[in-house]
């Protein structure tokens, strides 16, 4: 999608449709009353004669308006005085956006400045733009055939209008926020395709795609490296699969040589049938999302590196499928893990650990100033937080605090859980060190404190992304969080 900054006037400007706010009680903003007037009052009387009051996220779309250089004028309510919260905001510019991609309209100008976030600055404004106007213009019809994919093309070309000349900061931040956008749709994409095309070496093979588009360093470690390092534990997941796992490591080596990375560990189970404890039938489809950890990572590495952020990161994609075969890990097996530690697997569904806890320890190697893992983890964590916010669990307080305020600034929020050693007993085992369930209660938090035992060695946290990272029923698909999250996380670590 191209951004561009036009110093132009409303009344003027010759686009498919630009967007006005208008506030509460049908209060014009400046650019309204500018075309209003050049319209000798269309658009005052279009409002007076609508039921649109100016609340965030109401929009109404004029046809034909006299005296403009624009084909279509959108309306978009902007609140009391344009004042709004980050979640009024985030709801005008969304249903602005996701209007003109109904409309089929591909060209559109804004004039927007007088809406605003409080707390935020209009760089912060064009950033969240422009991401959220790559993500509505997104389509996933590949698997469709010409009868099947929507007609028309998407929305590809959004310009911001200002009154002044337009600042190279202004610029930078539509950048950044269509890198941002371009991470998330390539999340969605990855998650949405159906398993049997999305393998563990389907990823590995995108990872090596990226080498030559995103200038980034990639190392795939296959089934006997992965043995002669001691994971037993992610093959282990694997070996009721005839597809092979795969340990897929992408650099972006964007900060000084010596500067310690952040480590991102996506879980990349492209199907999860439960294994041995199979999963009930109902909406099993759904579990091709359970690689939306590794997909988040893909989307995150994506992003970091079309801005070419000045930092050093590092993802790490242990990527299997969880398959009931012959050979097929059952309850009541112990494996070793990487780190050493014995496992004893009460419930072959609880597979994700199994998979991040070896990658966890893998991670050591890069000497990280920080790791995050990202997994579709559990099913109590959609118990616990519903679809809104994701599951945060981290002993670290500075870098929950860290994480928090970046879900906050990208409007993709975390909410923190416990991880205290007082969960631990739940995962006791008779017979190895740890069992890998610890019961129903608290199962978020069990899960999470598995993850702990091997993560002692750097600053670590979890997000646990299963309520969030897709959407079911009517519009089922992946939603690509928390990409805005972890990107927000690493521009500031990266101090931009």
């Amino acid at each position: 999608m191209d951004f561009s900054i036009k110093n132009a006037q409303p009344e003027k400007v010759r686009t498919a449709c630009v967007v006005v706010p208008v506030f509460g009680n049908r209060k014009l903003s400046d650019a309204a009353r500018r075309i209003d007037q050049s319209s000798s009052g269309q658009l005052s009387r279009a409002l007076k004669n609508s039921d649109f009051d100016g609340a965030p996220g109401k929009t109404l779309m004029l046809f034909d308006v006299e005296g403009i250089g624009a084909a279509r004028v959108l309306v978009t309510g902007a609140g009391k005085n344009g004042r709004l919260n980050t979640s009024e905001f985030h709801k005008a510019v969304q249903n602005a956006l996701t209007t003109l991609c109904s409309a089929g309209i591909t060209d559109a100008t804004l004039f927007v400045s007088e809406l605003n976030a409080t707390g935020y600055d209009e760089q912060w404004a064009a950033t969240k733009i422009a991401a959220l106007a790559v993500g509505a213009a997104y389509r996933f019809d590949v698997m469709k055939s010409d009868i099947g994919k929507k007609a028309g093309k998407p929305l590809s070309r959004v310009s911001l209008g200002i009154n002044g000349k337009p600042s190279r900061q202004l610029q930078k931040a539509l950048d950044r926020g269509r890198a941002i956008g371009e991470g998330t749709n390539l999340a969605r994409d990855l998650g949405n395709l159906p398993p049997n095309i999305c393998t563990p070496d389907y990823l590995a093979q995108q990872a090596k795609k990226m080498i030559r588009l995103n200038r980034l360093r990639v190392n795939v470690l296959d089934v006997a490296q992965m043995k002669k390092l001691g994971m037993g534990s992610l093959l282990a997941v694997a070996q009721g699969s005839r597809q092979p796992a795969k340990l897929i490591c992408i650099e972006h080596r964007g900060g000084p040589a010596k500067q310690k990375p952040v480590v991102l560990v996506g879980k990349g189970v492209t199907f999860d049938t439960g294994g041995i404890s199979l999963k009930p039938s109902s909406e099993m489809d759904e579990m091709k999302y359970d690689m939306s950890g590794a997909g988040s990572v893909f989307g995150t590495m994506h992003a970091v590196s079309a801005m070419k952020l000045p930092l050093n990161v590092v993802g790490v994609i242990p990527a299997v499928e969880n398959m009931p075969d012959g050979q097929a890990t059952r309850p009541g097996d112990i494996v070793t893990s990487m780190s050493g530690q014995t496992i004893e697997i009460l419930n072959t569904d609880a597979e994700g650990r199994l998979i991040l806890c070896d990658a966890l320890t893998y991670a050591e190697r890069y000497e990280p100033a920080a790791v995050i893992d990202i997994a579709t983890l559990t099913g109590a964590c959609v118990i616990a937080l519903g679809k809104v916010a994701t599951g945060l669990f981290s002993p670290d307080d500075k870098l929950a605090s860290e994480l928090i305020d970046a879900g906050e600034t990208s409007w993709d929020r975390a909410w923190r859980m416990p991880v205290w050693d007082d969960y631990q007993e739940q995962l006791s085992s008779n017979f190895a060190d740890v069992a890998n369930i610890g019961g129903r209660p608290a199962g978020s938090v069990t899960a999470a404190c598995f993850l702990a035992r091997f993560a002692r060695k750097y600053r670590w946290a979890h997000l646990d992304i299963a309520g969030t990272a897709w959407k079911s029923g009517k519009e089922k698909g992946s939603t690509g969080r928390p990409v805005p999250l972890l990107t927000q996380f690493l521009i500031k670590r990266a101090g931009w």
